[in-house]
């Protein structure tokens, strides 16, 4: 199992315009190969930013590697503008690969 995750500095007084940019986008996740699921994470206040993480969860990283380079991941990036504004800085990627 394999777990992406993308970490976001949000400005605090954008915080419901960022949620909804999120909850409003299409993933084009639910068909390709090897996702199993997604969360969007939002974690506590530091440094003058609310803290967010995106988080999706692969069958292995030949898949999420597969995935970032398909066709629907151009797609499901291309609407990331509806958020671009609301962040501080770019996003930060950690992959993580299951132990136990």
């Amino acid at each position: 199992m394999y777990i992406a995750m993308n970490h976001f500095r949000v400005a605090p007084d954008r915080c419901e315009e960022f949620e909804r940019g999120w909850r409003e986008r299409e993933t084009y996740l639910h068909d390709v190969p090897g996702f199993e699921t997604f969360h969007l994470l939002r974690g506590p206040e530091e440094d003058a930013a609310r803290l967010y993480a995106s988080h999706t969860v692969w069958r292995d990283e030949a898949d999420f590697r597969a995935w970032t380079e398909s066709e629907a991941f151009q797609k499901a990036h291309s609407q990331g503008r509806s958020t671009a504004s609301t962040i501080l800085g770019p996003p930060k990627f950690v992959g993580w690969q299951v132990v136990l």
